[in-house]
């Protein structure tokens, strides 16, 4: 697998980030339109999410090559367990300590422990551009959130849980940069997230009161949009990207979720950002504009010592070398 990345699949990988930024606004709207526990939300996320891409995909007859060999069965379980661990993870932390640490420590951990991961599994350090852009990244996630209230009893644990979280999406990051034959991004995201959201289904029942559902026909259009557009579109061009971007500018550009989340709440919920929040934003567009590929000939971070303008020939390659740094 080559590690060049495509601007079609960094755009993919962005447009994912962008996606779920909107979930989290549709997550609240339905859990304020239907009164339905976080846990609820996102096992009906999960399992709306995935089946609505397996009757898609069944009916285009999509499913009808999908390979049932062991390494197939193992990356959906493993992917369906880890998104299941995710979600609950991240909302238990929520209920625990808050939004804002669970999101610094959840979001902020993630790209670090690929990062770590990708250099001990490597033997080598990310390159310069990579660590100016995770910088650039967690400084702005930590300006964007903004400080926490006072440490609470709770606050402990649910940092804790949000770790737990992290490591469960750096972790199904890793996995699914690799290819299995016989299983594309589409159907790995269709069974493993409704196996997901059938794994959280019964922790959702214990953790709330029973399983309940919407009753009114906006509770039932957020339902949809939530599994449509932030999970089942969201995680599908997510996980196709990523078989051609690194694992930690992909774990970098899902921060673009937070960013699209502000931006919503202040346009469509009249909430407003301080200076402090503008700096964060800033901060993490500018990040993705440092991770953008550059064009082929073009200087970049990477390539010390050759001035803008410069040519030089080309340096022979033996075939599968890597062409650039992760």
């Amino acid at each position: 697998m080559t590690h060049e990345t495509r601007p079609r699949d960094f755009a993919l990988v962005a447009l994912g980030g962008v996606l779920w930024g909107t979930g989290g606004l549709a997550g609240a709207a339905l859990a304020d339109a239907a009164g339905l526990p976080p846990l609820t939300v996102a096992a009906y996320r999960l399992l709306g999410g995935g089946g609505v891409l397996l009757l898609a995909l069944a009916a285009t007859g999509a499913l009808r090559g999908l390979a049932r060999t062991r390494p197939v069965v193992v990356l959906v379980v493993e992917t369906a367990l880890l998104a299941a661990v995710y979600q609950a993870a991240y909302f238990a932390a929520v209920q625990r300590a808050g939004v804002a640490v669970a999101t610094l420590v959840a979001l902020g951990a993630a790209p670090l422990l690929v990062a770590v991961g990708t250099a001990v599994s490597s033997r080598r350090l990310p390159s310069a551009r990579t660590l100016v852009a995770l910088a650039l990244a967690l400084v702005g996630l930590v300006l964007l959130v903004g400080p926490s209230d006072a440490a609470g009893p709770g606050t402990a644990s649910g940092a804790l849980l949000a770790l737990v979280s992290a490591a469960a999406f750096a972790t199904m990051t890793g996995l699914n940069r690799r290819s299995v034959p016989g299983l594309g991004p589409l159907p790995l995201t269709a069974t493993a997230f409704t196996l997901g959201g059938i794994v959280l289904l019964p922790f959702a029942a214990v953790a709330g009161s029973g399983l309940a559902t919407p009753t009114d026909p906006q509770g039932w259009a957020l339902l949809v949009y939530l599994a449509v557009v932030p999970t089942a579109a969201a995680y599908s061009a997510y996980f196709t990207g990523l078989r051609h971007v690194p694992a930690t500018t992909a774990a970098l550009l899902a921060l673009l979720e937070p960013l699209t989340a502000t931006v919503g709440a202040v346009v469509l919920r009249d909430e407003r950002l301080g200076v402090t929040g503008v700096v964060g934003a800033v901060l993490l567009a500018v990040a993705v504009v440092v991770l953008r590929p550059r064009r082929a000939g073009s200087p970049t971070m990477d390539a010390p010592g050759r001035a803008a303008g410069t040519s030089a020939a080309p340096t022979p390659r033996a075939p599968g070398a890597r062409t650039r740094r992760e």
